[in-house]
């Protein structure tokens, strides 16, 4: 996509090594060897940036939060209650997993806190 848009080459790098949030964290880091002063971006659906913010700090790596694939209406349907079951579903499969997620890294010391802020 991106070569396609007319990136040069040279100014790609993919990590393809990555496993979950925390090892994306690290290895990002690792790519982009921020320097100081330096603004980096992480973009991220917003229902999973809670846990990548805190996973990068726990790896070191200064970003500013850029959320996005918002998974709430927009308009007056946001006043509405849904009536798709399935959508319904999904929403609380998402909710659950990062929830459980957010947990899980936080016990094991791969986030900086249980529901990281964007401001720390």
């Amino acid at each position: 996509l991106f070569l396609s848009l007319g990136l040069e080459p040279d100014r790609l790098a993919l990590d393809s090594r990555a496993r979950d949030t925390y090892e994306n964290a690290l290895f990002s880091k690792q790519l982009a060897r921020p320097k100081p002063g330096e603004i980096w971006l992480l973009v991220t659906s917003a229902y999973h940036m809670p846990r990548a913010v805190g996973t990068f700090r726990v790896a070191e790596f200064a970003v500013l939060p850029y959320p996005v694939d918002y998974r709430t209406p927009a308009g007056t349907a946001l006043w509405r209650p849904s009536s798709t079951t399935t959508r319904n579903l999904e929403k609380v499969h998402f909710a659950i997993r990062e929830y459980l997620g957010l947990l899980a890294y936080r016990l094991a010391g791969r986030t900086d806190s249980l529901i990281p802020s964007p401001g720390g």
